[in-house]
This record gives C-alpha cells, sequence and structure tokens, in this order.
C-alpha cells in the first residue's frame, strides 16, 4: 500500500497484477489499482482532474490527463471519501506509476493533490538482491 497526504486530503493505493488480464508472451502485462482518496480537511473539495505519469521498465513514458477518475467528479465533504478501481496495461513486466489531481474548493480555487508513486511489478519481474 501506498500512501501520501496533500493539503489534508489523503490518497492511499493499492496496485494488484491481474493475470488473467495479461499476456506475458505477447509482452502484455495488466495492473489494477484501487484508489481511496479521503477529505481530512476542514473544507468541501471536488476532483476535477487527473494527471498522470506512466513509466514501464525500459524507460518509455506516458503521460495521461482528463476530467475526473472512472467518468466522476466526486465531491467530498470533510471527512468523507471516495474509491474507485482503474487499470494500466504496460508492454513491460514492470513499471511505475505516480500522478496528481486537481481539486476545487468552494471558492473556486484550485490544489494539486499528489497521488504517490507506486510499482507495478508482476510475478515475472527478475529481481537480484545485492
Amino acid at each position: 500500500m501506498y500512501e501520501s497526504i496533500t493539503h489534508g486530503i489523503r490518497i492511499k493505493v493499492e496496485p494488484q497484477y491481474v493475470e488473467e488480464q495479461s499476456s506475458p508472451d505477447d509482452s502484455y502485462f495488466f495492473w489494477a489499482y484501487t484508489i481511496e482518496i479521503a477529505n481530512q480537511s476542514d473544507a468541501v473539495v471536488q476532483l476535477k482532474t487527473r494527471h498522470w505519469r506512466i513509466t514501464d521498465a525500459h524507460g518509455k513514458t506516458e503521460e495521461v490527463r482528463g476530467p475526473g477518475v472512472v467518468g466522476k467528479t466526486p465531491v467530498l465533504d470533510p471527512g468523507g471519501s471516495f474509491t474507485y478501481t482503474s487499470g494500466c496495461p504496460l508492454g513491460t513486466a514492470s513499471g511505475i506509476m505516480v500522478g496528481s489531481y486537481q481539486m476545487q474548493l468552494q471558492d473556486g480555487s484550485l490544489i494539486d493533490v499528489a497521488v504517490p508513486a507506486f510499482s507495478l511489478d508482476s510475478p515475472f519481474v527478475i529481481r537480484s538482491v545485492n
């Protein structure tokens, strides 16, 4: 589990390799990740946009930007939370994701909330211990 807190917004990420949606022989590896966004601040916030930087084991990076998450722009009252699951394919057996959400406060101002970097590791990753 990976976790960060920015402006009182806690982000928890739990990635999971999805074997049944992967095809290692075809260099296709798929992960699901579940994210919990918890508002620990005193302000009402609304998630407006997302930004992801996804890097595979060869260093190839893809940036993804768009409105909301999984088609939603949830409003979180103080103490409220929102959980969703999405997915990410890669052409390598491992990679890393990092990102941010842009949230809007009731007064219209915007804040950026960091999503911690999280590792995408499959059982096909060869690890060496130094």
